[in-house]
């Protein structure tokens, strides 16, 4: 009997008795699996060209961002603990200073697979990932910086089918991801 009071109700990531576990993906379809991902880096305008520059008290930025959020992308399971391992073939990581206009810079990830499950958890990750990392080769001349805005903005494959997050002047298109 369901209980409609019960928050776990219809979660795949619960069982019957209410307890977390990961969920059983093996007789899913195989398929060709993609999700883009995006965040923004918040600073100052002169911080951001400084990123661009390259001109950084711990070196160049932007390459560091790129492999630290591949590096994030392929230890997700690490981290994420009902994450599936996934046999990923492939990441990109574009880091754009001033993406968002002055003083921000722009973080998109996609990630592609063939497996049974899809790569979301990845992307999110990588968007993560190569936003800490260039906070951390910033902190010595912003403090303030934020990291922002991560979302799903796009996904393909699998049983749901594609996806696009629709944008709304908040940036999220209020259902959720």
């Amino acid at each position: 009997m369901t209980d409609p009071t019960d928050p776990t109700q219809g979660l795949s990531h619960y069982r019957a008795d209410g307890a977390a576990h990961m969920v059983d993906v093996s007789a899913k379809d195989v398929t060709r699996r993609e999700a883009t991902a995006t965040g923004v880096l918040r600073t100052r305008a002169d911080v951001v060209e400084r990123i661009a520059s390259g001109d950084l008290p711990k070196g160049e930025a932007i390459a560091t961002a790129r492999v630290a959020g591949i590096l994030g992308a392929k230890r997700t399971p690490d981290l994420v603990p009902l994450c599936h391992p996934l046999p990923i073939s492939g990441v990109e990581i574009d880091v754009v200073p001033a993406g968002d206009g002055p003083g921000t810079v722009g973080i998109t990830a996609t990630v592609r697979t063939t497996g049974r499950t899809g790569v979301e958890m990845e992307a999110l990750t990588a968007v993560t990932v190569a936003g800490l990392t260039l906070y951390d080769m910033i902190k010595a001349v912003d403090k303030a910086a934020v990291l922002t805005d991560v979302q799903v903005v796009a996904k393909s494959g699998g049983k749901s089918g594609d996806w696009t997050r629709e944008a709304t002047a908040s940036g999220t298109d209020g259902e959720g991801a």
